[in-house]
């Protein structure tokens, strides 16, 4: 089982919502939201899984946004039915959260946690000295490991990003992860991670020197790697849709050169706009990159994924 943790930005929310709309999201694929305000595209984000019947998992009290800052647990709750899995990142205000879900009678069995600070183990013990939780996510780490014995998720950030969209001209091309072929040797029953944002939350963004396009893909050996498309014309912030046509050029010339096993709905439109030389905007770069990456899993996961 994959789980992609993703916070609750417009572009990643929309990419959810997309994928899950249009039957691209595998039966593998559950997706943990960390919310950042309550809004209608959550709002329609979250219907949209009810409707067509796949499981979602939203954290209660979330670390980053405006809900990390009151009443995040009260704003997220309900919206907990059905296909909604809670979720408790384990730390100070996880006994509130906890509490809120026993006095809807939801036990703690039924509830997901994310564990990423080893110094809430006891935090974690008490809360669940009777069964574990449905899972938890956490990094492989040996002090986890050894508290978190039942129903483990793999978790970590394997997005190496740099400082600069420039940068990664000096790495274009990397390892990303291969939990996803021993995840299950190695006594975890899923793994997880940022997908192509990772883990930093920033607020706001700001006019890019360069534009970089992130592509996850399967190599020969089954490994994932990415690929990072970048513009060229990096010396200023003028004309970003022709640095977008620089980087997307790029993509397809990659495509082409014999990389239709990683093809997906979200790359199709990537190919697209190198076609017709279309600028989309910088949110929905992140949304397709996003929307890539978690289809192109799932058909792997599904079996659906060629040689």
């Amino acid at each position: 089982m994959y789980f992609p943790y993703l916070r609750g930005r417009q572009y990643e929310l929309l990419a959810l919502r997309e994928l899950v709309q249009g039957n691209l999201l595998g039966n593998y694929v559950t997706p943990v939201v960390e919310p950042i305000k309550v809004t209608s595209t959550f709002n329609g984000t979250v219907k949209m899984f009810a409707e067509k019947n796949k499981t979602i998992a939203l954290i209660l009290n979330p670390a980053v946004g405006d809900l990390a800052k009151g009443a995040a647990v009260d704003s997220v709750l309900p919206f907990i039915s059905g296909t909604v899995i809670p979720t408790v990142i384990i730390g100070n205000d996880a006994l509130e959260a906890m509490k809120a879900l026993v006095a809807k009678n939801i036990s703690g069995s039924d509830v997901a946690t994310v564990m990423i600070n080893r110094d809430y183990l006891d935090v974690y013990r008490n809360l669940f000295i009777k069964a574990p939780p449905k899972f938890t996510l956490f990094p492989d780490e040996r002090q986890i490991r050894r508290t978190v014995s039942a129903n483990k998720v793999m978790f970590d950030d394997k997005f190496k990003k740099q400082e600069k969209n420039a940068d990664y001209l000096n790495q274009e091309d990397e390892f990303y992860s291969d939990d996803h072929l021993y995840f299950s040797e190695e006594g975890f029953s899923g793994f997880g991670d940022y997908s192509v944002i990772g883990n930093e939350y920033v607020e706001s963004g700001f006019a890019p020197y360069a534009v970089v396009i992130h592509i996850i893909y399967f190599a020969s050996d089954d490994t994932l790697r990415v690929r990072h498309f970048v513009s060229d014309s990096n010396a200023d912030i003028r004309d970003v849709a022709g640095k977008y046509y620089e980087a997307v050029t790029k993509l397809k010339k990659w495509y082409d050169s014999g990389q239709t096993r990683q093809s997906t709905t979200a790359l199709a439109a990537f190919l697209a706009h190198a076609e017709n030389g279309y600028y989309p905007g910088l949110p929905t770069i992140k949304k397709l990159s996003i929307m890539h990456h978690l289809e192109l899993v799932g058909k792997y996961l599904n079996g659906g994924l060629g040689k």
